[in-house]
């Protein structure tokens, strides 16, 4: 089932996530709902709070990039509960967007390197590193499980220019190829 993404200004988006325990309710079918509104969206990731809940899990798939970063071929995951443990390598600034905040893309400079450790739908463990793209796209929404969006990441300068379209955004004033709901107050 596709359900509508929840645009910025909505309080959800500014929420520190709690973890989530093995009994939380339907989280399969959540992650696969999950799975199927980015699909439809056409984005490479998605958190929960970008569909209006606030737990702390993500869901990843850029294998479409394979052909440009063979390391993205077998990237597609649902990771629950995750914490980065480390940020390493060098400061790498590329032009970044999200499904929350239609219609604005800008750089934004983030880590190469990264070392997550999170659970899988099965609650396996893992303790992992990812570099390049893969580390982008965990960091993106990662992010959103602490209530920070990519456009905090821009200069003071640049969120100046931004403000009349991030307003529109908060009133719901825009169009988007894809459900999305409103913020809520």
């Amino acid at each position: 089932m596709i359900l509508p993404i929840t645009l910025y200004g909505d309080p959800v988006l500014r929420k520190v996530t709690p973890e989530i325990d093995k009994d939380y309710p339907n989280l399969n079918e959540l992650i696969e709902n999950m799975f199927e509104t980015m699909y439809n969206a056409e984005g490479v990731g998605l958190a929960a709070p970008q569909v209006g809940l606030n737990i702390r899990l993500f869901v990843a798939d850029a294998t479409i990039l394979a052909d440009e970063d063979p390391q993205l071929k077998d990237f597609k995951k649902a990771l629950i509960n995750p914490q980065i443990i480390e940020r390493t390598g060098v400061e790498e600034s590329m032009e970044e967007g999200c499904l929350s905040v239609p219609g604005i893309r800008e750089d934004v400079s983030r880590p190469t390197k990264i070392r997550i450790q999170y659970y899988d739908t099965d609650w396996n463990f893992y303790d992992e590193t990812y570099e390049g793209f893969a580390a982008r796209v965990i960091q993106h929404e990662y992010d959103h499980l602490d209530g920070i969006l990519f456009v905090d990441h821009c200069s003071t300068l640049r969120k100046r220019f931004l403000k009349g379209k991030l307003t529109n955004i908060a009133k719901g004033k825009i169009r988007a190829p894809y459900q999305v709901r409103p913020p809520r107050k």
